[in-house]
C-alpha cells in the first residue's frame, strides 16, 4: 500500500486508518485522551488519513487528541530513501523477489513523478503537503537525525517551520548520529524521557 498504491495516488490506507480509530471504540477507550506516536513515512501517511477522519467523520470528531510524536518522519519525495526503506522491509525475502520489487518500485516512482503527477494532482495531495497545512493544532514533537538516510533532516526541519507558522506548539530534537527509527535503540533513556515529558505537558495543556 505504502510503496505502490499510495505512490500512485490511490488512498489505500484510508480504510486502515478508520479501522485503527474504530479499535478505540472496540476497547471502550474513546473518551480517554489520545496521543499519536508516528513512525517513519508509512506512519505519517496513515496519520494523514487519521487526521482527515478526525475532522470529517461524525463518529471520530469528538475524540480528544492532545498531541503527536513524529519519529523519523515526515520526509518529502526522496526516491533513494524510499528504496532504502523498501529494501529494509524486504530484507528477509528471496534476493530475486527483492530485486524485482525494488526495480518495479523505482519505475513506478519515476513514471509517476514524470508523467502522472500533473494528472493525480487534480485529485490527490501528497501526504507531506497535507501535513504541512494540517488543521490540527495540538502540540507536536519531532524526533529525527541528520544521520537518517531514509528521511532527510531538512524535510523534518521544513515541516517544523511550517507547523510553527501555523501557531502549533512544536518541539524538535536532532539525535545527530542515530539511523532511521533507531533513536530509541541508541538513546533509550533520553528518548523515553523526551516522550514522557512531552506526554505530560500535553495532558496538562
Amino acid at each position: 500500500m505504502v510503496f505502490f498504491s499510495e505512490s500512485l495516488g490511490i488512498p489505500s490506507l484510508r480504510a486502515l486508518a478508520q479501522k485503527l480509530l474504530e479499535v478505540l471504540f472496540d476497547y471502550e477507550i474513546e473518551k480517554e485522551l489520545l496521543l499519536f506516536h508516528v513512525f517513519s513515512n508509512a506512519g505519517a501517511m496513515l496519520y494523514c488519513y487519521v487526521l482527515e477522519l478526525l475532522h470529517t467523520h461524525r463518529r471520530f470528531c469528538h475524540l480528544r487528541v492532545v498531541g503527536t510524536i513524529f519519529d523519523s518522519s515526515p520526509g518529502d519525495s526522496n526516491l533513494v530513501g524510499a528504496l532504502r526503506a523498501l529494501a529494509a522491509v524486504l530484507e528477509h525475502r528471496p534476493a530475486a523477489l527483492r530485486l524485482l520489487l525494488l526495480v518495479a518500485f523505482a519505475l513506478v516512482a519515476v513514471v509517476f513523478h514524470v508523467l502522472l503527477t500533473p494528472l493525480t494532482a487534480l485529485f490527490h495531495t501528497r501526504f507531506y503537503d497535507r501535513l504541512l497545512n494540517a488543521a490540527s493544532r495540538w502540540p507536536e514533537l519531532y524526533l529525527y537525525s541528520r544521520a537518517d538516510e531514509v528521511v532527510l533532516a531538512r524535510d523534518v526541519e521544513r515541516m517544523v517551520e511550517a507547523r510553527l507558522a501555523h501557531q502549533v506548539l512544536v518541539r524538535s530534537v536532532d539525535f545527530v548520529s542515530s539511523a532511521h527509527v533507531s533513536h530509541l535503540r541508541d538513546y533509550p533513556t533520553y528518548y523515553t524521557n523526551l516522550c514522557v515529558n512531552f506526554m505530560r505537558s500535553c495532558v496538562h495543556c
